[in-house]
């Protein structure tokens, strides 16, 4: 996402989920940097077209500091990357691969064939927080394993990656467990500043890249109940939309290998007025325990959100983080479907 302040590109976690004031009718779009240097230089929202003055005992400024002194703080690792031999260019520089995200974030890392995959995932945890084991990388379909068949850590070179190429990280929320059956999707967003309003919630089945189903609000049941919708539930009191999709794993047709849970706005062209769009789930018979969430943290210029995918890993269903932008809504799901193929495709 770019900084509407600094105009450059950057995580969406170096953004605030929420404006400096609740008075404040814009979604937020300034760096947390930008945005505290704009207030403490002119005590006013940095929002161009914002009126709105901030007082010097602003709590949230303070809440804003500590998030970017925990963000940017110094820290130092047992295990220590070593990129010094890393292959040279033929300019005669330091030669790098991107590893991009799902949601579009993206870090550049040098590349040296015999650098192994392990030291990959230490430098992404490192730089993304995002510890080893959750992590998936995918390049050209194919899935970069930590070690070889033999045993032996794995190295870019075995894979036949190239410098100045893609490696997708893909970032595993929840393996479920086998006992588990009836699993609850919660899919929310929060009020736009104009007051109650709604996104869609979507559950979009595929069999590898072939569509099966969709159940949303319109079309709540799948095959007798197996997976059903909600419709909407709406909390006036904390300004929260929920969408909650019901869905029991065991009964599920062995030709569904993916389940893509979505977010799309019905009349607003995006679903950047909605604040944090999110999802958590829960194990029906104890719903008191949310077992993991995600959330997408910043204003999303798009029609619709792929929140995560269920998918069946050697048997075993896993929920995979996504946040990937799409077109389409309810109303045209084509655009969202064309979205989610060419993520099966990527190896999600």
């Amino acid at each position: 996402m770019k900084c509407l302040g600094c105009k450059t590109e950057k995580l969406s976690k170096e953004f605030p989920s929420v404006t400096i004031l609740d008075t404040c009718r814009h979604p937020p779009l300034h760096c947390f940097r930008c945005l505290i240097k704009v207030v403490e230089q002119q005590k006013k929202c940095p929002h161009p077209t914002c009126p709105e003055k901030v007082p010097g005992d602003c709590a949230r400024l303070k809440e804003f500091q500590a998030t970017v002194n925990r963000l940017f703080a110094e820290y130092t690792s047992t295990s220590t990357v070593d990129y010094t031999t890393a292959a040279a260019g033929a300019s005669g520089g330091v030669q790098k691969i991107s590893v991009v995200m799902m949601n579009g974030e993206s870090i550049s890392l040098s590349y040296n064939p015999s650098t192994t995959i392990h030291q990959i995932k230490l430098e992404i945890q490192q730089r993304l927080l995002h510890h080893v084991e959750k992590q998936r990388l995918i390049y050209n379909e194919v899935e970069l394993k930590t070690h070889t068949d033999s045993g032996q850590l794995a190295k870019m070179g075995d894979y036949g990656v190239q410098p100045h190429s893609t490696v997708h990280l893909i970032i595993m929320l929840f393996a479920i467990p086998e006992h588990f059956n009836h699993v609850i999707f919660d899919l929310f967003w929060g009020y736009p500043y104009g007051g109650r309003d709604y996104l869609d919630a979507s559950c979009l089945l595929f069999s590898g890249t072939s569509f099966v189903a969709v159940v949303d609000y319109n079309h709540r049941f799948y095959n007798g109940g197996v997976v059903c919708h909600s419709g909407d539930v709406m909390d006036d009191y904390n300004r929260k939309g929920h969408h909650t999709i019901n869905v029991k794993l065991k009964e599920i047709p062995k030709n569904v290998s993916h389940m893509f849970f979505t977010l799309s706005a019905w009349e607003s062209p995006n679903i950047s007025k909605y604040p944090n769009p999110s999802l958590r789930f829960f194990e029906a018979s104890n719903k008191n325990k949310q077992l993991c969430s995600d959330k997408m943290s910043h204003a999303a210029y798009s029609q619709a959100i792929v929140m995560c995918s269920v998918s069946r890993k050697t048997g075993v269903w896993k929920i995979d983080s996504l946040g990937t932008l799409s077109q389409g809504n309810a109303k045209n799901y084509e655009p969202l479907k064309a979205t989610i193929r060419k993520l099966i495709q990527q190896g999600v």
